[in-house]
């Protein structure tokens, strides 16, 4: 069976071994999983097994915009102490140099060094999200970063079509502070929407409403779901009078990310 580059991070990521090892391990097990995880521990690769299978629910995010181009990484751990430390936030400040000028495919010159990291620090570490966003012609891109105990933990970039950079800047900032997880309400999936209505129609129904005013009161209630995790119907949140669509006055969000160290 065919090893693939997948198949290798995938068995990494399970277990926290290098590279030339995970490949060998899956060559060994005819590209079985399981099997191959099992092979490590008896080769005595244990302990990194063991490392990888503990939750890393600390990190540090590195935003790093250059022209016309912004690039969002995140870098895996699991205490704040390691996340803080000066080797652990130059090191996702310079992949995410990297990702900009090269691409996202770019962080994986950097696995050798996480394993080192791995090994001298004996905690958990890897990348996790990757965003590289590029803006066009009449398009410009903007990024945010905030930062805690002299660490990245809230990243966003932003791609805008007809705005200027103080527009694009304070969307950053809205993104922020609101977290958003979609552009439009036509982002957000079909199974996600059908699981909430049926919730708020059991729920209005639970209270007793009258059938007849079911209808607008199911889509009263979605809406404001909608609200809640749809950028553009967004109240903006230097003037909640105001949606995200109507501060734009027009412009065009184009694509926007965010990483929330530990959400």
């Amino acid at each position: 069976m065919a090893i693939t580059a997948k198949d290798v991070q995938q068995l990494r990521q399970a277990t926290g071994v290098g590279i030339l090892d995970a490949k060998k391990a899956l060559e060994a097990n005819d590209g079985d999983m399981d099997a191959a995880t099992q092979w490590l521990r008896v080769q005595g690769l244990a302990s990194a097994a063991k490392r990888a299978s503990r939750e890393a629910g600390e990190g540090a995010v590195a935003v790093v915009r250059d022209g016309q181009v912004a690039g969002i990484v995140e870098l895996r751990c699991e205490t704040d102490f390691v996340a803080k430390s000066e080797e652990f936030v130059s090191l996702v400040d310079e992949i995410a140099a990297r990702v900009v000028a090269e691409g996202e495919e770019a962080t994986s010159a950097f696995q050798d060094r996480i394993e080192t990291l791995l090994t001298t620090l004996k905690e958990n570490i890897f990348i996790g999200r990757v965003y590289r966003l590029e803006a066009g012609p009449g398009e410009v891109v903007e990024t945010y970063m905030h930062h805690q105990a002299g660490r990245g933990v809230n990243a966003v970039a932003v791609v805008v079509a007809g705005a200027s950079a103080e527009i694009a800047h304070e969307l950053c900032v809205h993104v922020a502070f609101a977290k958003p997880l979609y552009l439009t309400r036509a982002d957000v999936p079909a199974d996600e929407v059908a699981a909430e209505r049926r919730t708020v129609e059991e729920i209005s129904r639970n209270e007793g409403k009258p059938e007849a005013a079911l209808p607008k009161i199911i889509e009263g209630r979605l809406n404001g779901w909608f609200r809640e995790r749809v950028l553009l119907e967004q109240p903006y949140v230097k003037d909640e009078k105001i949606t995200i669509e109507q501060f734009l006055a027009g412009a065009t969000v184009r694509r926007f990310a965010q990483v929330v160290v530990g959400g």
